[in-house]
């Protein structure tokens, strides 16, 4: 077959099927493999991995090529993904095995630090930032093209084994892809991956100076309108929103401990009426024993 012929067709089936084979047949010779799964038809349901692809997808420089990525993907193809400092590494099954690389320049200090000081006081916990639970300016900030925390396409490098002379070739477009579902499941990794430490947004709450003005508690969770808006993603249901009624009508802490010093001091009068009541009829006895 000349270099320049159309490849057979291959059923998506037939794809899944010739995937699930060469896993096995890895695994079988010792290799440990960690396949991008997708369940359902949405790549990505949680803020970090749409944010992910919605940063992707804004770039014309990777408009015509994110298609054939997305079906990648979602079939299953990309067998083997594993996100590092500054690097992913990924397998893809296509007519052959194609080892992939995409090395992501890591976040300076000072675009670290600025996010940082911008976002302190905003973060409650290292788990609401997980979750992405949190007010829409922190969203906006970690979001915004050119200095937020995902890279832009001049911080991306790509490579390929396969024979495309272009660099983002489909087993490319479906590594990427592959990193926004890895991200549902281990959201630290894009912290990981731009080589910053997450805890470093939530210690910031210390800090003074030039930062997001702080929303309050019940604002902490994006609506799907304003998620859209940012992203042009349609977004899941927000992480808690169905459970800020019932927190809020559960009493506190500091209400809890005041109603137990005020029962207390009737439990003392109780027990200590109670010991009087007992020790009357042993005294009447001992009276009533004299006068005989």
């Amino acid at each position: 077959m000349s270099f320049f012929q159309w490849a057979p067709y291959v059923s998506v089936a037939d794809r899944r099927r010739q995937a699930a084979a060469k896993i096995a047949s890895l695994r079988k010779k010792g290799r440990s493999l960690a396949p991008v799964t997708i369940e359902g038809r949405k790549i990505a349901r949680t803020f970090w991995a749409q944010s992910w692809c919605a940063n992707l997808e804004r770039y014309s420089d990777y408009a015509s090529r994110l298609p054939r990525g997305r079906s990648y993907v979602c079939n299953g193809l990309v067998i083997d993904l594993k996100i590092a400092k500054g690097k992913v590494k990924a397998l893809v099954s296509g007519s052959d095995l194609y080892d992939v690389e995409i090395t992501i320049a890591p976040l300076t200090a000072k675009r670290w630090k600025n996010i940082c000081r911008e976002c302190s006081g905003t973060i409650d916990s290292l788990v609401e930032l997980l979750q992405g639970r949190l007010a829409k300016g922190v969203m906006e900030r970690v979001c915004r093209e050119g200095d937020g925390l995902f890279p832009q396409p001049s911080e991306i490098e790509l490579s390929c084994s396969c024979p495309d002379w272009a660099d983002m070739c489909k087993h490319v477009a479906g590594a990427l892809y592959g990193i926004g579902a890895r991200l549902d499941t281990e959201p630290r990794l894009l912290f990981e991956l731009r080589g910053v430490d997450e805890s470093e947004l939530v210690a910031g709450a210390d800090q003074v100076g030039g930062r997001l003005k702080s929303a309050p508690g019940s604002a902490k969770v994006l609506a799907d309108d304003d998620v859209a808006a940012l992203f042009g993603l349609e977004m899941t249901e927000s992480v808690g929103s169905t459970n800020a009624a019932p927190a809020a009508a559960r009493p506190t802490g500091s209400a809890r401990s005041a109603r137990t010093t005020v029962q207390k001091p009737k439990k003392t009068k109780l027990v200590a009426k109670a010991a009087k009541l007992v020790r009357q009829p042993r005294t009447r006895g001992k009276a009533a024993r004299k006068k005989k």
